[in-house]
């Protein structure tokens, strides 16, 4: 159940900062079912497309599908945190000014791209 309410939180997580930066959540979602969940790249990568299939990755899911890298339970409770997380993040940015949504943006971008150069 724990997992559950993770999963959830990490797809509401992946969806706010979707909504609010125009970014993809796989830019959140893959380095936080790698780091904090325990799965490989290539599961990570099967997940969160099966989270996203309609209907951006329903190809590419169903090849990491059939190799074994999807896990279901999680695409399933991430999606459902991000739906929501979408709308909230989308609510947010557009109340924010351009430079501060661009700086903010920005700053996303640098340190998780400065955690997945610098871990393990």
């Amino acid at each position: 159940m724990i997992n559950i309410i993770l999963y959830i939180l990490l797809g509401l997580i992946g969806g706010i900062i979707s909504g609010l930066l125009g970014i993809g959540g796989g830019i959140i979602i893959v380095p936080a079912l790698i780091y904090l969940f325990g799965l490989t790249q290539h599961q990570a990568q099967g997940t969160t497309l099966a989270l996203m299939i309609p209907p951006i990755g329903l190809l590419a899911a169903w090849i990491y599908y059939k190799q074994g890298y999807v896990n279901l339970t999680i695409a399933i409770f991430v999606c459902l945190g991000f739906f929501i997380g979408g709308l909230l993040g989308a609510k947010l940015a557009i109340g924010l000014q351009t430079e501060i949504l661009q700086k903010v943006f920005g700053v996303a971008l640098l340190l998780i791209s400065l955690y997945m150069i610098f871990t393990k």
